[in-house]
């Protein structure tokens, strides 16, 4: 008897090939389904966040719709500040819970669908006559607008008999969005003569860019103009020329490369909403830079922007590239140290505190980490150490759930949809000890999924730091700001995996024979860092100059 939960089950399967959740009494008949009458794989996770987190994490990581499941009620309610992070970063997701009976509310249940759309997700509710359909609709929002829907399953349609699963069509999804009319052809051969008579041309990209496959594009435009090229955080690795490549723009960018960005008399932004921290606050180009961008937004996204295309990454490049086919390239990329530039500050060992220096154990970490791997980050004023100091090969190999809603607490389940979305690479995880306490729940589901490919470092300052550095400067009182010392290697250890308390840079050493052994082999490791909270992050630095 295919029931409503059936049809969305195996009509969502058709799109997606996993599912992260937990389950209640109001997803038990989807799940059912989903591992009886489908291929799909169902991963458990101990908290309804830490499914729609490794489901985001999945999609980040493999570029693919992304699904999770919960129950109504509370666990609905326990999702939605990944989903607001999820609608944030853009994100396609479909989120399938229980909801309410269609008689009316229980004592127990909530506006569910209010909910979500506080934080800006779409809710699509399955009928007895129509789930299957329905489930197409939901899927084909989530892929238009790459946002998170949520798929809802009133109670007491959940176990309805609806007859046999139709055969229905796939998802209509827009094609690229092609620049046309005079106006878009003219700012493309105004971008394209900018970037012929520049002296000091540079490129950059953001996960726009990544996601438009655009990367060739870049490159080829890059050669063309002779440009030096930087990217956002999580744009890192979508240029194919690294040796002319600055690293990333902004807070998390190394002073003598931040400097070359200065000296660019035309600049090309592709893909990149050039927020306020990749803008560094409005000081990342000089006064005199002419600054176009390209990216789909309806209009441009910051007042610097002198000359707008709207459009796809990759056709409006390649557009751009074709107007220069008689260009010289400017020289600029040949004439400077890159490599010097992009260079940062590895601290001294030991803070005066007595605690590891986070400069020098970032950088000690990134010289042992296995080339093959993902880094996923968790939020906190760690967050510069892995984008300084740990080189990514490409955009879905940075993972920074959490940033788009400035939210912490949600790494530890972003380990599961990393490493099911990259079975042969190693996941590291960054995270603090306050976000790491806040999504302790899945240290297990960390531990049981990634297994030997994981690798959790754990920045323990005994704080929550970027309150200490903001507030704690500011005069206010501490105490609410500071943690006990956590034994984080203990707890990794009581769910199986091999912790390591690090106190010095040698004890570092230990990292490089796990490294080195086949990851069958290994277990998941997790380095307890003793780092010292009087080493500010740079970007950290610059934020506060921002608000002072």
């Amino acid at each position: 008897m295919p029931t409503v939960s059936a049809h969305v089950a195996v009509t969502l399967a058709a799109h997606v090939d996993h599912v992260f959740g937990v389950m209640g009494n109001g997803n038990a008949y989807f799940l059912d389904a989903l591992e009886r009458q489908t291929g799909a794989r169902f991963t458990a996770v101990r908290h309804e966040a830490g499914g729609v987190v490794a489901a985001d994490a999945f999609h980040r990581a493999s570029g693919r719709l992304a699904a999770a499941t919960t129950t109504y009620g509370a666990g609905f309610t326990n999702t939605l500040t990944a989903l607001a992070e999820a609608v944030q970063a853009h994100v396609p997701l479909v989120l399938v819970v229980g909801d309410e009976p269609t008689s009316g509310p229980r004592p127990w249940d909530v506006d569910q669908i209010a909910m979500a759309s506080a934080v800006g997700a779409r809710t699509y509710t399955a009928g007895r006559t129509d789930a299957a359909a329905t489930t197409v609709i939901a899927v084909e929002h989530a892929l238009t607008y790459r946002v998170p829907t949520v798929l809802a399953i009133p109670y007491d349609v959940a176990a309805l008999d609806a007859g046999p699963v139709p055969e229905l069509p796939a998802p209509r999804l827009p094609a690229p969005l092609v620049p046309g009319g005079p106006f878009a052809a003219a700012m493309v051969r105004e971008i394209a003569a900018a970037l012929a008579s520049a002296r000091r041309p540079l490129l950059l990209a953001g996960r726009g860019a990544w996601v438009a496959g655009a990367g060739g594009a870049l490159g080829a435009l890059a050669d063309a103009t002779g440009a030096l090229t930087a990217t956002t955080a999580l744009g890192r690795g979508v240029f194919p020329r690294p040796e002319f490549d600055l690293g990333v723009a902004g807070g998390f960018g190394a002073a003598g490369a931040m400097e070359l960005v200065r000296e660019a008399d035309v600049a090309v932004v592709v893909g990149s909403s050039l927020n306020q921290f990749t803008m560094r606050f409005g000081e990342l180009f000089a006064p005199g830079t002419r600054v176009f961008q390209i990216d789909v937004a309806p209009a441009a996204t910051h007042p610097h922007v002198g000359g707008y295309v709207r459009g796809d990454a990759a056709e409006v490049a390649a557009a751009v590239v074709t107007e220069l086919a008689d260009a010289t390239p400017s020289g600029w990329r040949e004439s400077v140290d890159v490599l010097a530039a992009r260079r940062y500050d590895t601290g001294r060992g030991t803070a005066p505190d007595g605690r590891l220096d986070p400069r020098s154990a970032a950088a000690r970490i990134g010289e042992l980490l296995p080339e093959d791997r993902v880094v996923v980050s968790d939020g906190g004023h760690f967050i510069g150490w892995a984008n300084m100091y740990w080189p990514v090969a490409s955009p879905d190999r940075m993972i920074m759930v959490g940033t788009a809603f400035q939210a912490i607490g949600l790494g530890f389940p972003s380990v599961l949809g990393a490493a099911l979305a990259r079975p042969g690479s190693t996941v590291v995880l960054t995270t603090g000890d306050g976000g790491g306490l806040m999504a302790l729940a899945d240290l297990e589901s960390a531990v049981r999924v990634a297994g030997g490919r994981g690798l959790a470092v754990v920045w323990n300052d005994a704080a929550y730091g970027a309150e200490v550095h903001v507030y704690g400067r500011k005069g206010l009182t501490r105490e609410p700001m500071l943690i006990p010392d956590v034994d984080f290697a203990a707890l990794a250890a009581a769910v199986g995996a091999e912790g390591l308390v690090v106190r010095t840079l040698e004890d570092l050493d230990a990292l490089a024979p796990w490294a080195a052994r086949p990851a069958a082999e290994r277990p998941f490791l997790l380095l307890d860092l003793r780092v010292s909270r009087s080493v500010v992050a740079p970007y950290q630095d610059e934020i506060l100059r921002a608000n002072s």
